[in-house]
């Protein structure tokens, strides 16, 4: 009797085993930079700037000497909501067709170009009507969209034009256990084309890459690793580990019980 059951046991241990090994994702999948130790001298990555796209969200200061028609323009950029390219907040927002419409100007095309390149056009624009202008545009409502296997997904607002991708991730809290470093998924709206791009975060390689810099809107996507599907929750894992123990050792006991 004791002989016959030894059979059984075994695979139950065996089943126990491929239990718990199914349910642990491998320490290789959990690293980032995971070859970092092959770089041999400091990466070197400028960045690029964001370009105005079609529906982005503007700030536009104006400052000048001649203080009564600054002070005119910059109420009229955060007062006159009644407009069609207005938000209710302070700001222009680009139109369909890549313009804004400005005050006592009409519409300016700004799609495609920089921040500073949008100033200096809106100055051209605006010396006719004011004394040596200066001009300051930035983005509003700046914020980045992180989700599927963060630990905490979301709409994260960002200070400045860009932050780094693991500046990115940290707003998230990090990956999960459960997410595939190899496999993360940047959408990114280009020339009013909206662009997949994929980012291996297990490479050293990824800091040298433009889309290191993560831009206003962009949105990142933590796709799973596929053992996430038939794997086990930390807390599930610890409560079958006890059972299966308790389990076995009673099996043992009443078989070495009988056996005798």
């Amino acid at each position: 009797m004791h002989k016959s059951s030894c059979p059984k046991c075994y695979m139950m241990f065996m089943i126990a085993s491929l239990m718990l090994t199914s349910a642990c994702v491998p320490y290789s999948k959990l690293k980032y930079l995971s070859d970092i130790d092959e770089l041999s001298e400091p990466v070197v990555n400028p960045i690029k700037p964001k370009t105005i796209s079609a529906f982005d969200k503007l700030r536009i200061i104006i400052l000048s000497t001649d203080e009564q028609t600054s002070n005119l323009l910059n109420y009229s950029e955060s007062s006159n909501s009644d407009q069609s390219n207005q938000s209710n907040t302070s700001g222009y927002i680009v139109d369909e067709t890549g313009n804004i419409s400005f005050p006592f100007v009409g519409k300016i095309e700004v799609e495609g170009l920089t921040l500073l390149e949008a100033g200096d056009k809106i100055n051209n624009a605006i010396k006719s009507i004011i004394t040596k202008p200066e001009v300051i545009v930035s983005f509003i409502d700046n914020k980045i969209t992180v989700l599927g296997e963060f630990t905490l997904q979301g709409s994260y607002p960002i200070n400045g034009d860009f932050v780094t991708l693991y500046e990115a991730l940290a707003l998230g809290q990090g990956l999960s256990q459960y997410a595939d470093r190899k496999n993360v998924i940047l959408l990114r709206k280009e020339n009013n084309k909206l662009m997949h791009y994929k980012l291996d975060l297990t490479s050293s390689k990824i800091t040298s890459d433009p889309l290191y810099y993560i831009l206003p809107n962009d949105i990142i996507i933590a796709e799973p690793l596929r053992n996430k599907s038939w794997g086990l929750q930390s807390s599930m894992l610890s409560t079958i580990t006890t059972t299966l123990s308790l389990i076995l050792s009673i099996f043992y006991i009443t078989t070495i019980t009988k056996g005798n």
